[in-house]
């Protein structure tokens, strides 16, 4: 019986967590929907992606180059043996 009072006591207290978690998620959404009028402003980009005059980039900023597994075996295999031996 006992097992039975703790059960329906935790189901109540998720179902109240859950009420205040979806009340406090429409809140949220009320108060940035009434802010964002207010923010309309020029966004500045970040830092980073701008050049050295202060434009925005347009290229990309990182080109990741695939390869291929036995060229990344040979590559680090060369690595391997011109490293000095530590003996």
């Amino acid at each position: 019986m006992l097992q039975i009072l703790y059960l329906i006591a935790f189901v109540a207290i998720a179902f109240l967590a859950l009420h205040n978690l979806v009340t406090n998620v429409i809140t949220l959404g009320v108060e940035e929907r009434k802010a964002s009028p207010r923010r309309a402003r020029k966004r500045i980009p970040h830092p980073e992606l701008l050049d050295e005059d202060g434009n925005l980039t347009e290229e990309p900023l990182l080109v990741i180059r695939s390869a291929s597994l036995e060229e990344a075996r040979s590559r680090l295999e060369d690595l391997y043996s011109g490293s000095p031996d530590e003996d």
